[in-house]
Parts: C-alpha cells; structure tokens; sequence
C-alpha cells in the first residue's frame, strides 16, 4: 500500500512540474497588434481578411491602425501593444528613444515611398529649392521625412531652401492639401503618393531611385514575446511569408481585399473632411494594384542596410548613438 501511495504522490509531483514548465498554449494567449494605414502592411491585412491569423491558433485581443509609423510607434510602446506591422525608421526610433525592447522577425517590403509633384510647376528635382514651392512632407524623424534628407544629399541641394519650403503634415492631409491647390510637391508613402496622381500630380522620383535597396517596413515583436512564447512568433513569421507569397501570385485580388480592409479600417481614423479621400474616394483596387506594384513585397532583410539606416538616422539626429543592427535583428525563424 505505502509503495502504491508514494508512486501516486511521484506522480503527482511530476504531473505538477510539467505544467509549470510547459509554455502557455498559443491558441490561449492574446496578443495585440498595430499596423500601418497603408499597403505597406498588405501581409496583415490579406491575413486578416483570410483568417489567417485565427487558423493559426492566434487569437487578435486587438488590431489597431495607424495613418503614421510615428503614431504607431507611440503605440508599441503600450503594454497591450506585442506585435506590430511598421516602417523600419520608426521601429528605429522608438527602440533607441524610447528603449522599447523589441526585435525585427522578418520584412515586410522593399521601398513603398516617393515625391510626387505638380508637373505644371516642377520640371526636375532642383526646382524644390524655388522660392514659394511648396513642400508636404511628414514629422522629423518619419520615414518620409528621412527620406526627403536622403534626396537633398543624393542630388546635392540647397538644405536651407528646401527645408523652408516644407509644410509638415501627415499623408491623408497632404493629398487633401493637393487637391484643393495648397502643395507643389508632397514626399508621401504608398498608397498615398499614388493617390496623388488622381489630382494631377506626377511620380517625380520613387524611392528605388533615391535609396536602392531602402528597407521598408518590417514585421516587429516585443522581445518578451519571443522569450515567453517563441512558438507564437513563430506562427506570425509564417503567416507573414504566406500573405507575402500570396500577394506576388495574386496581385490583383490582393489589391481587392487591401481596398476592402483599408475602406473598412478607415471609417473611425479620419475627421470628416478627409474620410473621403482617404477611404472610399479614392482607394479604389485600381489605385492599390498600381501603389502595390511600386513595393517589391519581400521577407528577407539585408543587415546591412538596416545598419546603414541606423546611421544615417545617428547622422540626421533622430537618435543619440548608433547600435548595432544585430541588436535589434532576430531572423532565425525566417524559412528560405
């Protein structure tokens, strides 16, 4: 009898340790995640129209959009906020600024941004620098914004002069500000740039042409998701590939369903007088399939340029110090 009870209580013992020890089920953990009013989060949006993320076992607490990386990246610093969609400068900044402690898994895009201008009144990228051109762009430290100093260095112009024509607002407002004649130029991120055309406006210059090789937006993650339940981050590297292969093999559905997401996701984003423009005017499956074309949609990220950018982010002072992009970088679970 005494030998039978004290297997029992071994049993017990062991039974008990194991549940301590096994990781939480991801099907019973939420998580909440952020993306990016734009195409640039194409993957997540596909995915969540797919239900791919619930097939996965992955159960979405919340799912959060943003019209900028900027405000987005205020919201990963949220204790709800785990995973998040986002341009690689503001994950950046809000990982050296902020000291949120998080990890890029995987990319989401190459490229995505560009200068858009009135052709009646700019005819090359020096006229910028004229007097009374007038400039939309987004917050300092944007990834627009970055972009916009890595033009003045590329074709060497006038820091000052250009800098004086620039009128700071975010996208939906700059592409208002085109249709009613209040900008000349506007440097925007997809969709927003090719929405611009509708009004008249000209792709002076894309970012394949300013920054080869520019890291768009990753997928990012809060480092204790990784360290608590690796095998959650691993699902969402996965969906990621799926949504991206599927986008390169459906290009023209997956502009149907980004239209549809994006319409949708819009309605409590903007004020009245830019609810229009930024959803069911004019983000049509044509205007998406044509922005979306203009993104090479890609998992794979080169460390290198991730460390470029780090530095020359350190250069223009929107970060104290550089770091080291393998600080910041975890692509192990990415499958070749």
């Amino acid at each position: 009898m005494k030998k039978v009870l004290k297997l029992l209580v071994l049993g017990l013992l062991v039974f008990a340790s194991f549940g301590e020890c096994a990781p939480l089920p991801s099907k019973a953990l939420s998580i909440g995640m952020a993306v990016e009013f734009m195409d640039h989060a194409a993957c997540a949006y596909i995915s969540q129209d797919k239900g791919w993320f619930e097939e996965e076992g992955l159960n979405l607490n919340s799912y959060e959009s943003y019209v900028t990386g900027m405000a987005l990246a205020s919201a990963l610093a949220r204790g709800d906020i785990q995973v998040a969609y986002m341009c690689l400068i503001p994950a950046i900044n809000v990982y050296a600024n902020a000291e949120v402690p998080i990890k890029i898994v995987a990319g989401t895009h190459k490229y995505g941004y560009g200068l858009a201008v009135n052709p009646e009144k700019i005819k090359n990228v020096k006229d910028l620098e004229e007097s009374g051109i007038r400039i939309g762009c987004v917050r300092e430290g944007g990834a627009v914004d970055v972009l916009l100093h890595k033009t003045i260095d590329k074709y060497n112009l006038d820091e000052k002069k250009i800098l004086n024509n620039i009128r700071r607002m975010n996208p939906p407002k700059q592409v208002l500000a085109i249709k009613t004649g209040q900008l000349d130029a506007a440097f925007l991120p997809e969709q927003w740039a090719t929405m611009a055309e509708a009004f008249g406006f000209k792709m002076l210059l894309t970012s394949q042409k300013i920054w080869p090789e520019m890291q768009g937006s990753v997928l990012v993650v809060k480092e204790e998701l990784i360290r608590d339940t690796p095998e959650v981050v691993e699902k969402l590297v996965r969906i990621t590939q799926k949504a991206t292969d599927w986008i390169n093999q459906n290009p023209r559905e997956a502009a149907e369903i980004v239209a549809r997401q994006l319409q949708e996701a819009g309605g409590n984003l903007f004020p009245v007088e830019i609810a229009g423009i930024a959803t069911q005017t004019e983000m049509t499956p044509e205007v998406l399939l044509k922005s979306m074309d203009r993104l090479e949609y890609v998992t794979g990220i080169d460390p290198e340029v991730v460390q470029e950018t780090i530095d020359y982010v350190v250069q223009l002072g929107y970060i104290k110090s550089s770091f080291k992009a393998e600080e910041i970088i975890d692509l192990s679970l990415i499958k070749p």
